[in-house]
């Protein structure tokens, strides 16, 4: 069966961080949504429908015209009852929820038609009404959804690798056999690893450095780096190659990100790319306990999110100067630098450089070299295809 994964219209609820990547590729416990039904189906391969600004930095795929292709709405995850009924699907039907597609199976054909187009037409197909499941309405869903995700996807995970993992004796790993430990993984003195209320995955090549403390549920992902002293709370998730110090609660950062000093922030989802300035704290509860207010990014209009833990919600390659302070509920474009002695907005469209008193555009050439040197420096070289990317991003870019 091939898997193809589609948008609907509900794709700009997930801007910024959709400004920059599809839907399938955000990150939840340890896996992407894309590794996940690929995980759970036992795909070797996928397809996407491609947005025109995403092409050349993101691959549609192939189809094969030979074998039908089962399309999910990558706003779902792989649930057990969701897989069953997706896996009952005849060919030339989808299922679906009130008026939402939530996956289709589709003859090869058609399918490469569609991909090719970057649009599926559902409409001529019979239709099995489907229960409803849980999906992504909002990015914050992210990080509530995050612990039990890391739970499920730990099962995926695998078991400890035998050979090459340093632990101190001088680290405290409690209820051991919810720890899983990948190659290269190293344990320093001091650290507690505390899987006692939800399980703790160390990546292959993860470093949690001395005096460090993890309380799960947890995900540390390849490559990445916990500094001295952190102290890192449930529900959170550290994607490949970043570095994460201070205090850290029910956050998710994408690859490549960094937030290595002191400070604090909680309920929150990171893009890639992103640097926290040393002393940067995001603020995730207001002072009268109200419901957290979130701007819409296509209006610009803020609305009540009907939750009273929401930290922030940062785009690609923005950053903090040191000792910034974010407010409750602050949306951060694409490439946004935030070097503000008071509270910045709390909606900030990409490209934006904000001081204390005036908000400028990044200029794009500026924003690119800076790019092009941070990448570097993590060994990844910046392609055309990337820069384009960004280039449409700077020109389809909001005012403030």
């Amino acid at each position: 069966m091939q898997l193809c994964f589609f948008e609907d219209k509900k794709l700009p609820n997930f801007h910024p961080l959709t400004l920059s990547r599809p839907i399938d590729d955000l990150r939840i416990g340890i896996f992407t949504i894309r590794q996940k039904w690929m995980h759970a189906l036992d795909a070797d391969s996928f397809a996407r429908t491609v947005r025109p600004n995403l092409e050349g930095v993101f691959e549609a795929g192939k189809i094969h015209s030979d074998q039908a292709c089962l399309w999910i709405n990558a706003r779902y995850l792989p649930s057990g009852a969701l897989l069953d009924e997706v896996q009952n699907l005849n060919n030339g039907t989808c299922l679906r929820f009130d008026s939402t597609v939530i996956a289709a199976r589709v003859d090869g054909q058609t399918s490469q038609k569609w991909v090719a187009e970057g649009n599926p037409d559902f409409s001529n197909l019979l239709v099995v009404e489907s229960q409803s499941f849980d999906c992504f309405e909002h990015l914050w869903d992210l990080f509530q959804f995050n612990g039990r995700e890391i739970i499920g996807d730990f099962r995926l995970a695998g078991s400890n690798d035998s050979e090459n993992i340093s632990i101190s004796p001088a680290a405290t790993l409690e209820n051991r056999t919810d720890i899983t430990l990948k190659s290269g993984a190293e344990i320093e003195a001091g650290c507690v690893i505390d899987a006692r209320k939800g399980p703790v995955y160390i990546g292959k090549d993860v470093t949690i450095m001395a005096d460090s403390v993890l309380r799960g549920p947890i995900a540390v992902c390849e490559g990445s780096i916990v500094k001295t002293g952190a102290k890192i709370y449930k529900d959170t998730t550290i994607g490949p190659v970043c570095k994460v110090g201070g205090e850290v609660s029910n956050t998710i950062f994408h690859s490549y990100s960094n937030k290595a000093h002191h400070g604090y922030i909680g309920n929150s989802v990171v893009g890639q790319w992103c640097n926290f300035g040393a002393g940067t704290t995001v603020s995730n509860l207001k002072t009268n306990y109200s419901n957290v207010r979130v701007h819409d990014w296509e209006n610009g209009k803020e609305k009540d999110s009907g939750q009273q833990f929401i930290g922030m919600i940062m785009g690609d390659h923005s950053k903090t100067a040191i000792n910034t302070v974010i407010n409750s509920g602050t949306v951060t474009g694409v490439n946004c630098n935030i070097i503000s002695r008071d509270f910045p907005p709390k909606l900030i469209r990409s490209f934006s450089w904000v001081g204390s008193n005036v908000i400028q555009p990044y200029k794009l050439n500026k924003a690119l070299e800076t790019m092009e040197i941070m990448m570097d420096r993590r060994d990844v070289k910046i392609t055309e295809g990337y820069k384009n990317m960004m280039r449409n991003i700077f020109n389809n870019r909001q005012e403030q």
